[in-house]
């Protein structure tokens, strides 16, 4: 009689972009050796390497993104003065609002 095992895929480890980050600057920076991460984090080699490439493939990535936020602020501060104008003019139409409403109640009355 013969018994057949059934066995299930292995789940694949998910680790958090900040461990990989760590793990990968250590490699980029010679502080620790893909072998001894490997070994000391239990991690494939291969998949250390995948990290480090993608570290150093996104990297200038990095300086790219600061002109974005550069014209976010100054797209910021035009609405702001956008929405002070409006605000302003929203204030003075209320006003004359008010106003032409008492002149017209007046004329009602004589």
């Amino acid at each position: 009689m013969s018994v057949t095992k059934t066995t299930t895929p292995k789940k694949r480890n998910k680790y958090a972009p900040e461990y990989k980050a760590r793990l990968g600057l250590e490699i980029i920076s010679g502080k620790r050796t893909v072998a001894e991460i490997a070994r000391s984090e239990k991690i494939k080699d291969s998949v250390l390497y995948e990290w480090r490439n993608e570290i150093l493939e996104k990297l200038p990535l990095v300086f790219s993104m600061a002109l974005p936020s550069q014209a976010a602020n100054e797209r910021e501060q035009e609405l702001e003065q956008v929405i002070g104008r409006l605000t302003i003019e929203n204030q003075a139409l209320k006003k004359a609002s008010q106003w032409l409403n008492g002149l017209s109640r007046r004329s009602e009355r004589s």
